[in-house]
């Protein structure tokens, strides 16, 4: 038999081609920005290379939500420049060191989280209004969304066109996904963000808890209500941001307990911490600045994908604390530069980080302890120095110097010897490499990889359409209900009738005996002479 014309293998190859696209599903991506969508863009390659369609709504001005080839990407107009957006955050970032009171810092941040804050929402607004968008993805016949619950904007596309969702999260930024997941979080050891406790509290640690959840409860309401009136307005019916999280088939938490502190945790709460923990082969670049590093290797340096530039009177504090180490120290940095730069530090606009992480001359990890980061340093087994500036980092910060892996600063307040001794601490003394080596072990050695396990929960929710048998019943009653206080109220009242019967009873046999008795003892009339 001779070989196949080449119109027939042309027709095979469409045919397999074909195929192989009807194996895979559609998946509807609706991000966040930042170090959010670093996590998730892994998550997508892999998806893409079991032959799913994906297609990813972003605003057309982002910080790093750009085109690639694994997805197919959706934008749409925002009322605001890229100058404004990266002004906005950039500033954010700066405030965090300006110095003065802490009433002023406090007022500071709050004024420019509520600018960014309001940037975002107009940015939800405008997708869910854009009437050609919306009608494309209502036509396009998805099986799930993927999304990131911190902006909610995803979930209510998700409800507009009736889709099951997967979140990939850390955690929320008051602690939301506890109470839209009906997940038992007692404050007597799950502690609270922003304490910055560990999970053994003392009496006064935990009052602080308890007190942090009532605070925790209107910071949500405060945050989370501009998108809940949205919500509604789109919806067409009313709901809280609560009755829309708690839709989510499946939430993949980016979290670990060789980290975070063991906590209980619902059926469709999956832990997939280290999905970024991948690494390639360092660019010949880099390759020969470790090299040339010689016996004293290196130090990685960077405050995240958030904060690039700092005032220059802290930049000269920190080159002066680099320049007492014999290591090549890379940090990424793109502000004024220092006059006082030294010789053993580079300068870069842009690092492999997790690359140079897992490179075995690297010595040690100063970083802001943003969750992306700190997993990274644990799975290349880094010692870490941290500099926390806000959110969840000094939360993050605490638990690393909790576990004898790293030692945190006060950004305010470190001087040029604090940052030299941490440094050289963390560096020289065993016991650092000694117990990130040890919390990289166990974060490693898993059954599944991470990657492969949160792969295989958002094709199962795409098979699926959801995952109904892991939604609890709790989501179905009240609070009154949940916490049982209807039934505490019907027994105590069923008490209490008994205690009110069986006293009635007693003083009615009472005036029963005292009465019989009172009749057999008649008084006798004595006779009279």
């Amino acid at each position: 038999m001779g070989p196949a014309p080449p119109r027939v293998l042309v027709m095979l190859l469409l045919l397999l081609s074909v195929l192989s696209l009807a194996a895979g599903g559609k998946l509807l991506v609706l991000p966040v920005d930042g170090s959010h969508w670093l996590s998730m863009r892994e998550i997508l390659d892999s998806l893409r290379q079991k032959e799913h369609e994906i297609v990813v709504v972003a605003p057309e001005i982002s910080l790093y939500i750009k085109p690639a080839k694994s997805f197919i990407m959706k934008t749409y107009p925002v009322p605001f420049t890229q100058e404004e957006m990266d002004g906005s955050f950039q500033a954010l970032s700066q405030d965090v060191f300006e110095e003065g009171s802490f009433l002023e810092r406090v007022i500071r941040i709050y004024q420019r989280t509520k600018e960014t804050s309001a940037m975002l929402l107009s940015s939800c607004k405008h997708l869910l209004y854009n009437k050609e968008l919306i009608r494309y993805l209502e036509e396009s016949k998805f099986d799930a969304v993927l999304t990131n619950p911190i902006l909610p904007c995803g979930q209510i596309v998700a409800e507009r066109l009736s889709l099951p969702s997967v979140f990939l999260l850390q955690q929320m930024p008051c602690g939301l996904e506890y109470e839209a997941t009906q997940c038992p979080s007692p404050p007597s050891y799950v502690p609270r963000i922003f304490t910055g406790h560990t999970d053994h509290m003392n009496f006064l640690q935990r009052v602080k808890n308890l007190i942090f959840d009532f605070i925790n409860y209107f910071l949500c309401d405060f945050v989370f209500q501009p998108y809940a009136k949205l919500a509604s307005e789109v919806l067409e019916r009313d709901v809280t941001v609560n009755d829309l999280l708690r839709q989510a088939s499946i939430w993949l938490m980016k979290l670990d307990f060789v980290l975070h502190y063991p906590k209980p945790l619902m059926p469709n709460m999956i832990m997939v911490s280290g999905v970024n923990c991948a690494h390639k082969k360092l660019t010949q670049e880099f390759e020969a600045i470790v090299n040339a590093s010689g016996e004293h290797g290196i130090v990685v340096f960077s405050l995240g994908s958030m904060v690039s530039e700092i005032p220059i009177k802290k930049a000269k504090e920190i080159a002066d604390a680099l320049g007492t180490v014999p290591q090549t120290v890379l940090w990424r940095y793109t502000g004024q530069v220092p006059p006082n730069l030294p010789k053993n530090v580079k300068l870069v606009k842009w690092l492999p980080q997790n690359d140079l992480l897992a490179h075995p001359k690297t010595r040690a990890f100063i970083t802001h302890g943003g969750s992306h980061g700190i997993y990274e340093g644990i799975c290349n087994a880094v010692p870490m120095v941290l500099m926390p500036l806000f959110g969840d980092q000094m939360d993050n910060a605490k638990r690393i110097e909790s576990r004898g892996a790293g030692l945190t600063l006060n950004v305010l307040e470190m001087t040029t010897k604090d940052i030299s001794t941490a440094l050289q601490t963390v560096i020289n003394d065993k016991k650092y490499k000694e117990n990130i080596k040890r919390l990289s072990d166990l974060h490693l050695d898993r059954p599944i990889h991470p990657m492969d396990l949160a792969v295989h929960w958002v094709e199962f929710v795409m098979r699926h359409k959801g995952a109904p048998h892991l939604r609890p019943a709790a989501h179905d009653l009240n609070w009154i209900q949940y916490h049982s206080l209807d039934v505490f109220a019907f027994l105590l009242v069923v008490a209490l009738l008994s205690l009110f019967i069986s006293l009635k009873c007693c003083l009615f046999c009472c005036r029963r005996c005292f009465s019989k008795k009172g009749r057999t003892r008649k008084p006798t009339k004595s006779k009279s002479h």
